[in-house]
């Protein structure tokens, strides 16, 4: 294996060790990872290892089997900063605020609401007291029915929201993976 001719032979793993100057364990490895085929010359071979060692230098492959890609991390690297960005942008424009204190400001309001609602019964005793219990029934009625719809309709809202947040998310997610399968 001297001679430059000597690498147009198939060669065995051991001389192939000796010829790159590492252990047989390691080509082997590298005949399990299918950076090396059995069987080819050791011209291939040699060609296939420094294709290898040309990737982990540049940082598009990584030296250990199942290890990361390098590429791949840093596109998610990426999409989680810019991610954090938009959501710090979206919080200073007063686009964006926790869930938390959504719900709990939607909930001090609701509260607010329904103990008026509570009160309209007495205020109309004081202030129509010859107000026939018909129309106390039926002004209590619309008043209950209005409530109702408004949380009806604000649940759906939320639904709404949410679920469009979840396919926003998706689309994120399908995007990052193609932009990484691009990558």
């Amino acid at each position: 294996m001297k001679t430059i001719e000597a690498l147009g032979v198939a060669v065995t793993q051991a001389e192939f060790a000796a010829l790159i100057r590492v252990s047989e364990a390691k080509v082997s490895q590298l005949v399990g990872e299918g950076v090396i085929e059995r069987g080819q010359t050791a011209h291939a071979w040699l060609v296939a290892y420094v294709e290898r060692l040309r990737e982990v230098a540049a940082g598009r492959a990584s030296d250990e089997a199942g290890g990361l890609d390098l590429v791949q991390e840093r596109a998610r690297l990426a999409r989680s900063q810019r991610e954090a960005q938009d959501i710090k942008n979206a919080v200073a424009r007063g686009e964006f605020a926790p869930i938390g204190l959504l719900a709990d400001v939607l909930g001090m309001a609701s509260s607010a609401v329904v103990d008026r609602f509570e009160q309209l019964e007495g205020a109309l005793r004081k202030a129509c007291p010859d107000l026939p219990d018909e129309a106390k029934a039926t002004v209590q009625q619309v008043i209950a029915n209005a409530r109702n719809e408004w949380i009806r309709a604000t649940e759906k809202l939320v639904v709404a929201e949410l679920d469009r947040l979840a396919s926003d998310d998706d689309a994120s997610a399908e995007e990052a993976t193609s932009d990484e399968d691009g990558a």
